[in-house]
């Protein structure tokens, strides 16, 4: 991210980061932050609208986690591999790779948005894609899995 995005934040006194925050973020801010962390905000979020933020499964992972729940997307997605990443599954005596992207997979030359259509590609069958590919286990889904 370029320096011009947060010039502006080295000297304003708490007013000016209220104004900034309110325009960054789209609304006041609450009563008794500290100005260094007004800045922080101010920062991430300028980042995210110049970067990019927190894919759909990312946030939908998070909000699970935040409510005490527990699923095999929001412990892969926690814990998954990170983009540029290969990963390798031994199936019926063959050898499949898959990478990771920043927005999805990528296999056999195709993208997939997800592991679980891979998995059911390989397979033919429906398959939770983060536990065929060993990213998460029967335990890490919360507790007992039956299959149908």
């Amino acid at each position: 991210m370029g320096d011009s995005l947060l010039a502006d934040l080295a000297g304003p006194d708490r007013d000016g980061l209220k104004r900034l925050w309110e325009e960054t973020v789209g609304c006041p801010p609450p009563r008794y932050l500290a100005p260094e962390f007004m800045a922080r905000v101010i920062a991430h979020e300028r980042q995210v609208k110049a970067l990019g933020g927190l894919t759909a499964t990312e946030r939908r992972a998070l909000r699970m986690m935040a409510e005490g729940r527990s699923s095999p997307e929001a412990a892969a997605t926690a814990l998954g591999p990170s983009s540029g990443a290969q990963i390798v599954r031994d199936w019926n005596g063959r050898s499949y790779r898959v990478e990771v992207l920043a927005d999805g997979y990528r296999f056999d030359g195709k993208t997939y948005r997800s592991l679980s259509s891979i998995a059911k590609r390989i397979t033919g069958t429906n398959w939770s894609g983060p536990r065929f590919f060993g990213l998460v286990s029967r335990r890490a889904a919360g507790g007992e899995i039956r299959e149908g």
